[in-house]
């Protein structure tokens, strides 16, 4: 089978289902795992996203007001590819290719050369692991996909013992977590990171399960006042975060937040780790439970690298 894959979670799972030979072409967004690297390049965005988050949302919004696509497609390139299927989403519009564009232009190719389009838009932690399990169906990895999300359970449930965590928990006597998954406006992780936090040990706040990302204030964060606060901005690695902090600390209101008083902020790789719905969620949760429980889960248990998560003590240099 010939796959190209326009969408970074499908490309992480198709390749720990084994199939990364398959893979003939990726979005310029699938840079994980590095092996896959080497593959044609199909996308490219039409905003630079090394902007400060302002500016980025200001351009996303300027185009969807045009009625234009976020990402611009080399279809000659994906002709000659000759796939058999591609992947994308339905989730986002802004996160990856739109699958209206995918399928009207796919619409004038030659019946004999259409490839079959496989479009994911898992909203739970749950859904995402269905999702991943009809990825591997459709790819010819389905045992292999049971194989692979068994063993993460496993993990799973050894870290959640560990936390002695357990189903008769108290939820409420869990620290709260808010989970940012924008910085300018602020935006509140929804839709897998409730369930997240959840498996972590914590309980989300200005988010549901299932539930899309929000935009909220200043003033709704002050109201949650959560225990822990968690930066984890959609497409940044740490770095982009990092430069970011100086514009949200000049906000008078984050300096009133409990979880800034007392040190339990934490910048994480959104883009690598959570912003995706891929395999790298097992890592995730584990990320977020170093977060909640540094006292139980120190660094070199987990094997933390600087990439991954860093505690924000103090505000970085300017």
């Amino acid at each position: 089978m010939r796959i190209v894959s326009l969408f970074p979670a499908a490309t992480e799972w198709v390749c720990t289902f084994g199939a990364q030979e398959a893979l003939v072409g990726r979005s310029h967004a699938c840079d994980y795992p590095p092996e896959i690297l080497d593959r044609p390049v199909l996308t490219r965005p039409r905003i630079d996203p090394t902007q400060y988050a302002a500016a980025i949302d200001q351009d996303v919004r300027a185009l969807q007001l045009q009625g234009l696509s976020l990402y611009e497609i080399d279809w000659e390139q994906l002709q000659r590819l000759r796939p058999e299927l591609i992947l994308t989403q339905t989730q986002c519009s802004v996160c990856a290719v739109s699958l209206d564009v995918l399928e009207t232009e796919l619409a004038t190719w030659p019946e004999e050369h259409r490839p079959q389009l496989l479009a994911m838009a898992p909203a739970t932690l749950k859904q995402v692991l269905d999702a991943a399990l009809m990825l591997g169906r459709a790819i010819g990895r389905l045992q292999e996909a049971i194989e692979v999300l068994a063993h993460a359970e496993k993990r799973l449930r050894e870290l959640r013992d560990y936390l002695g965590l357990h189903r008769r928990t108290d939820p409420t006597a869990l620290p709260t977590v808010a989970c940012l998954e924008w910085l300018d406006p602020l935006i509140a992780a929804g839709h897998w990171m409730p369930d997240v936090v959840e498996m972590a040990g914590g309980q989300a706040v200005l988010a549901s399960p299932g539930q899309p990302s929000r935009t909220i204030t200043w003033e709704m964060l002050l109201a949650a006042d959560p225990d822990v606060v968690l930066l984890m901005p959609c497409g940044f690695s740490i770095a982009q975060t990092l430069r970011e902090l100086p514009r949200l600390m000049e906000q008078p209101q984050w300096h009133a937040l409990r979880a800034v008083q007392e040190g339990r902020v934490y910048v994480l790789d959104g883009n690598a780790y959570f912003n995706r719905p891929g395999p790298r969620l097992y890592r995730s949760i584990a990320l977020v439970a170093a977060c909640l429980y540094p006292d139980r889960l120190p660094p070199q248990l987990l094997g933390l690298k600087p990439w991954e998560l860093q505690l924000l003590s103090s505000a970085p240099a300017t």
